[in-house]
Parts: structure tokens; C-alpha cells; sequence
């Protein structure tokens, strides 16, 4: 099985992090991955997005131009993403900070209120977090404890205080599903 996400919102949203911590988890399952990121020349504003695709054979490309899910994290990537996924595909989103609804009726989606949820918990950071842990709960592409156990790879040794916090965030996301 193959199946590919973009991940996509504002630079300091930890859209990157999300990729890693999917590409990280699906290697803890002896999966293969690919992880591309793409940001602007700006970091934290400017847009970022990441594809991560897993499969249990051999991946021809990193390059997906029709992905089978999307995580979106803020308007323009809406925008952006939409109409290229799959037909079917889900589409996870950020009801705190999109103003729309998807227009396309061939997807399934799912609305995250991630940054309210995140507000909530003290830490906008992990917003995309909740975003992650929603999809992991409705795509079911990868064990959700395989995902918290590449946290202690992906989060610098420096905040790993911040390690149960980054936890919380994915069980709260979920539990939205």
C-alpha cells in the first residue's frame, strides 16, 4: 500500500515538524517514506508545505501531484491544495483559521478546530499537532504510537520537556475524529 500527504500552512506552524514526525514514524514501522519540503524565503510567515508518502515497496518519486490526503493548516494552502487531490482523498483542516468551507464534494472531510485546541493547551505551536493527530486517527496509515515515539527524533533534544505536551496535542486530534 502507498499513500501520500502534503502538509501545508505558515512558516512557525511546525508544518515541517509534521512531516517529519510521519516520515519518522512510518520508518519505526519498518516502512519506507519519502519527505519533500518546500518553503518560501521567508521561515516564519511565509508559506511551507512538505509531502510525505509511505509504502510498504519501493517509492518511484518523491514528487506527488495528486496526493490521496491533504492536512491543511491556513487559507492559501486550502486554496492551493484543494483541488489537487485524489478524488476520495480526505482533506483534514483548520477550522480555527480558514474562513471557508472545501468546496469540492468528492473528498472527505474532516474540520480541526487544531489552533483553538492548541490555545486551549497553552501553545499555539502544537496546532499542527492536532491537526496530525486527527489524521492519524481517520486515515489510519500509521499506529498512533509509533508517530509519539519519533517525537523524542524529531523534537531537538533541548524540548523534550516539551515532549507531553506534543502528545497531548496528537491524542486531542484523535479524539476529534
Amino acid at each position: 500500500m502507498e499513500t501520500s500527504v502534503v502538509i501545508a500552512g505558515f512558516g512557525g506552524q511546525g508544518i515541517l515538524v509534521a512531516g517529519q514526525l510521519l516520515s519518522y514514524g512510518a520508518i519505526i514501522e519498518g516502512r519506507n517514506v519519502t519527505f519533500w519540503p518546500a518553503y518560501g524565503a521567508e521561515t516564519r510567515g511565509g508559506t511551507v508545505h512538505c509531502t510525505v508518502t509511505l509504502s510498504d515497496e519501493e517509492i518511484g518519486s518523491p514528487i506527488v501531484p495528486n496526493p490521496d490526503a491533504a492536512i491543511i493548516m491556513n487559507r492559501p494552502s486550502l486554496d492551493r491544495y484543494e483541488p489537487q487531490l485524489k478524488s476520495g482523498g480526505l482533506l483534514v483542516y483548520n477550522s480555527s483559521m480558514i474562513d471557508r468551507q472545501p468546496q469540492r464534494q468528492d473528498l472527505h472531510l474532516l474540520s480541526v478546530p487544531a489552533t483553538e485546541q492548541a490555545s486551549e493547551m497553552g501553545s499555539l505551536l502544537v496546532a499542527t499537532l492536532v491537526a496530525v493527530g486527527a489524521y492519524l486517527a481517520a486515515a489510519k496509515v500509521l499506529n498512533p504510537a509509533s508517530v509519539k515515539s519519533a517525537l523524542r527524533k524529531v523534537i531537538p533534544e533541548g524540548r523534550h520537556h516539551l515532549l507531553g505536551m506534543n502528545e497531548q496535542a496528537l491524542d486531542r486530534g484523535i479524539a476529534i475524529y
